[in-house]
């Protein structure tokens, strides 16, 4: 099982870091059917693909069709297949393996999965829709968060005071918003509206407009009435993401204080990863959003979230989930006798 869950849990996070890279590169439409490009499980990138393309979708195409885009949004959807089939095996694997383990925690990330392959879908056939792409960013940080508390529980042996229990828990809550607000920046493309820092567009109230940008059910690029988003609403979006920054570094600092003395090698692995995070953000304002940093800022939060999480489940009680026997497992005589039952992975 460690290693199973150990390459699961790398692969999310490559996907995580996939989808990102495909969302900032604009390759979101890369392919405007769904699960094929273009009617075909391969990009279109010939030229008779590309006029039998033209001809299936009933348009003239020329000149819209992007076979880089197209295999962008491809491979994306080839690493998620992958990753279907691994979170397939490892919870058929806890279910034989682990009878005592809750059935609904082994069900869970397959759940996620089947509605993160329906917000795919939704994705591209609601054009980009601000909240749907928003959910697909969230339910991937959702399936990491679920393999990293499997994982954590499978790997790592330190245990943490249960008085870490409650800052843990309001630090998770303020990532997630955090992550919330910025997929919102990201897929309204509200990432250089604020052109300056710490000030946006020279101010630091909140810009104009901040209720219609944050209606939920709209279309991109349009208020909830139809009309056009300005740029005034964009910037109070990006506002809004950096007032949760500062919400953050408040409870991640003080989350990191109360680490210090209990485990110094967790409050150092959180206070990096939340200076990673912030210089990431600073930097994309200050350069203009190149892909590489943007894409980075999205796997410094991934990693926010995780060290999070596997901290909090280093402080629950785990569940006695195993039953079977462990090779390792020997009786205090230490010559083969009866073999005890493991509480780990």
């Amino acid at each position: 099982m460690k290693p199973l869950l150990c390459l699961t849990l790398i692969w999310t996070f490559c996907l995580v870091m996939l989808g990102a890279y495909v969302r900032l590169s604009d390759a979101g439409l890369g392919c405007p059917d769904w699960p094929g490009c273009y009617g075909q499980l391969v990009a279109p990138d010939e030229a008779h693909e590309i006029a039998q393309a033209s001809a299936d979708f009933g348009r003239d195409m020329r000149g819209e069709i992007e076979p880089a885009k197209g295999w962008k949004e491809m491979i994306h959807r080839y690493f998620a297949g992958g990753l279907g089939l691994l979170v397939l095996a490892a919870c058929c694997l806890l279910w034989k393996k682990y009878p005592n383990l809750s059935r609904i925690s082994i069900l869970l990330p397959l759940a996620v999965i089947v509605f993160q392959a329906l917000l795919g879908m939704w994705t591209v056939t609601m054009k980009l829709m601000p909240i749907v792409v928003t959910a697909h960013l969230l339910g991937g940080m959702t399936l990491l968060a679920l393999l990293t508390w499997l994982s954590s529980q499978a790997l790592l042996k330190s245990q943490l005071p249960s008085q870490l229990r409650p800052i843990l828990i309001i630090s998770l809550i303020a990532i997630v918003l955090q992550i919330v607000l910025g997929g919102w920046v990201s897929t309204n493309y509200a990432a250089l509206a604020c052109n300056g820092f710490p000030a946006c567009q020279g101010s630091f109230a909140a810009p104009a407009g901040l209720s219609e940008a944050m209606q939920p059910i709209r279309q991109l690029g349009q208020a909830a009435t139809g009309e056009s988003l300005t740029i005034h609403h964009l910037a109070a979006i990006h506002w809004l993401h950096r007032l949760g920054a500062l919400l953050l570094l408040i409870c991640i600092s003080a989350l990191i204080w109360q680490l210090r003395k209990a485990s110094p090698s967790w409050a150092g692995l959180i206070a990096a990863a939340l200076l990673l995070q912030i210089s990431l953000g600073i930097s994309n304002v200050w350069f203009d959003l190149p892909l590489p940093l943007a894409v980075a800022h999205n796997g410094g939060a991934a990693i926010l979230l995780m060290l999070v999480v596997a901290a909090l489940a280093q402080v629950l009680p785990a569940q006695n989930i195993a039953q079977a026997p462990s090779p390792l497992s020997l009786s205090p005589n230490g010559r083969g006798g009866k073999i005890a039952p493991s509480s780990q992975f």
